[in-house]
């Protein structure tokens, strides 16, 4: 090649190793651009969620085919209904405390409608193991009182089928319960109760109970479902009444339930059967149920001479709808 021949191929060697240098910075630049955005991206993805708050609130709401407590019906044998509304604060994963408000429509004997619950606690746990420590507070008002001494009742004599009661029930409770997980499907637990007053019979009582759940494997079920077997054995010790009601020793007595459950998301259906080992005559003495009827088998010296028979502590089927929520699980 001569000299007049590479000096004229010198330009366009040039251009060319122009254009190669910016495609190669532009190459570079738009790995750079790439790799910053991917990075950017993955501290996005890797970045930690803002921590839960420790609030929560706990609510819910059922309808009863009879209110059952401890074996006696609250409701006179009749449907019921509730809803409570429950504040939670978590101090950590292993401690909550809480407080709450409920409220149930029942059926006494001196008239009193509704239940008002006032109740508050802590609720420890520890892997498997967890507890429950409180006070609750039985509230029923708009109460009359009905007994045939003018000076404990003014003027409002007794119920008709001569039964007598006090117009205020309400008492204070204290309670501790545990449970504890066995496995993934069952769990066995107990508690103690501690009643000062009791329905305002002039002395204090005692209940304990165990109960046992089994919860049926979630790989058997639908999606969003799940059912259980439970069952709870209790016994309460009571004690001798004050003068309103003659200075009588009412019946310790057992109880025991046992049912099976549905649930579906925050809804439950529980299908239960409740007993107790108390005659008609001895329920009638602790419940003064107005509509007991005279039965000669009823009659109990001392403790229900007049013979009235209740049927409030006799074996009943229950079936309950309810639904119960907690904020930050459910409404978020």
């Amino acid at each position: 090649m001569g000299v007049a021949s590479a000096c004229a191929g010198a330009p366009a060697m040039k251009r060319w190793g122009l254009a190669m240098k910016r495609v190669f910075l532009a190459t570079v630049a738009a790995a750079i651009c790439s790799a910053s955005t991917a990075f950017a991206a993955d501290l996005a993805i890797v970045a930690p969620p803002p921590p839960p708050s420790p609030w929560d609130i706990a609510f819910g709401a059922g309808v009863y085919s009879d209110y059952n407590f401890r074996g006696i019906s609250q409701s006179n044998r009749k449907p019921s209904v509730n809803a409570y509304f429950e504040p939670r604060f978590n101090v950590n994963d292993n401690l909550q405390l809480y407080a709450g408000v409920g409220g149930w429509s029942i059926a006494f004997a001196n008239r009193t409608s509704g239940e008002i619950d006032i109740y508050g606690g802590i609720r420890p746990s520890f892997g498997p193991l967890s507890f429950d420590l409180g006070v609750w507070y039985y509230y029923y008002p708009g109460g009359q009182c009905f007994n045939d001494s003018p000076p404990e009742c003014a003027v409002q004599g007794t119920l008709p089928n001569e039964n007598i009661i006090k117009k205020d029930l309400s008492f204070l409770e204290y309670y501790g319960t545990a449970s504890l997980a066995l496995t993934d499907f069952f769990s066995i637990g107990g508690g103690a109760y501690y009643d000062v007053d009791w329905l305002n019979f002039g002395f204090d009582a005692v209940y304990a109970s165990g109960n046992a759940t089994l919860n049926l494997p979630s790989a058997w079920l639908l999606p969003d479902t799940g059912v259980y077997i439970s069952g709870e054995f209790g016994r309460y010790w009571l004690g001798t009444t004050d003068e309103f009601y003659g200075n009588i020793p009412l019946p310790d007595y057992s109880t025991w339930n046992i049912g099976l459950g549905l649930t579906w998301k925050v809804f439950t259906v529980d299908m239960r059967y409740y007993d107790t080992d108390l005659s008609e005559g001895e329920c009638n003495a602790i419940t003064s149920d107005f509509t007991a009827s005279f039965d000669p088998g009823a009659v109990i010296p001392v403790v229900n001479e007049g013979g009235l028979a209740s049927k409030w502590c006799n074996e009943a089927y229950v079936i309950s709808l309810k639904a119960d929520l907690t904020y930050n699980d459910n409404v978020r």
